[in-house]
Order: C-alpha cells, then structure tokens, then sequence
C-alpha cells in the first residue's frame, strides 16, 4: 500500500472531499505509474481519479463500526512519533 494515502474512515471530523481526493489521485497515481499524464491520457487519467473519488466517498459513509471515532491530532502525533523512531532506525544501520 502507498504510504501517501492515509485512512480516512472513522474519524471525527469526518474526512473532506479534498482529502478523498487526495487519496484518490494517489491511488490513481500509483495503479498508472504516472505522476502527472501525458495530454494523450489526462482525459482518462482524470476520469479514473474522479470515479475512485466517487466510489471512495460512497464507500466511507456506507461503512459502520461500533469503535469510537478517532481524533485526528492523536493520529498525527502517533504518526510522527512512528516516523521518527523509522527515520531514526535508518541513521542508526548507516553507522
């Protein structure tokens, strides 16, 4: 899995139409190999990214869980503290 796009169910608030998007252009992103298209396949590109933002949406408010939302700044600080310790790891094998 692309470690760009985040998990976005079961949060309070709710995830936005941008962060959907976000994810969905990552996906799309990393199924075609492009960072950006080629005008031959922007058309196709971009359809792709809207109907995997579509079904994205549809998917988050259709989901259900008995599990408390998260909150969103204790998910980004467990995110950095994560980030840090890998990071930290990696300079340590160097030496």
């Amino acid at each position: 899995m692309c470690r760009n796009i985040k998990t976005l169910h079961n949060f309070e608030p709710p995830a936005t139409e941008e962060e959907i998007y976000l994810s969905s252009l990552q996906f799309v992103r990393k199924l075609s190999g492009f960072a950006q298209p080629s005008k031959a396949n922007e058309a196709a590109f971009d359809r792709a990214v809207n109907q995997v933002s579509k079904a994205a949406r549809e998917l988050i408010d259709t989901l259900v869980t008995n599990a408390p939302p998260r909150d969103r700044e204790v998910e980004a600080i467990k995110a950095r503290a994560r980030s840090a310790e890998r990071f930290r790891s990696d300079v340590s094998q160097r030496t």
